[in-house]
């Protein structure tokens, strides 16, 4: 066994092409996005202590910022809800948001082409994203027996 991540030749691209160097907590940041998509931070850093012992909480939210900063991360930030990371970025999409117990789940495009919404006024503003989350109960909540 070692102490070394096992390298994903994908992600390793992903960060090289974004400009920034490779590092295991970066890596495993990465890889815990995969693994939890819509996640805060903390649970980020719980994923990535146990993947790359010894990282430092402000190693993974320095990982964060420089990935959003990127664009290889989306942070969003439900009204309420804790700030939270995906790795889905490469559309526009929006988000589901269970009023119960905080569950989030992407939802497509709601017209299928960005920025999604058009309004009647854009102000002179050039719109690139539409930004749309619906609240309701999810499954789980609404029926705690099947689940």
């Amino acid at each position: 066994m070692t102490d070394t991540l096992p390298i994903d030749a994908d992600l390793e691209k992903s960060i090289r092409a974004a400009g920034l160097r490779v590092t295991a907590p970066r890596l495993a940041v990465l890889t815990a996005l995969q693994s939890h998509p819509h996640t805060s931070a903390d649970t980020i850093y719980a994923d990535v202590e146990a993947r790359a012992p010894g990282t430092a909480l402000q190693s993974v939210y320095n990982a964060l910022s420089d990935f959003v900063d990127a664009g290889l991360v989306r942070r969003i930030q439900p009204a309420g809800q804790p700030m939270r990371f995906e790795a889905r970025v490469a559309d526009n999409h929006h988000h589901l948001v269970c009023t119960s117990c905080g569950h989030v789940e992407d939802v497509d495009c709601v017209t299928g082409e960005a920025p999604c919404l058009h309004p009647a006024d854009s102000r002179g503003f050039a719109i690139a994203e539409a930004e749309v989350t619906f609240w309701g109960m999810c499954a789980s909540c609404r029926n705690p027996a099947v689940s």
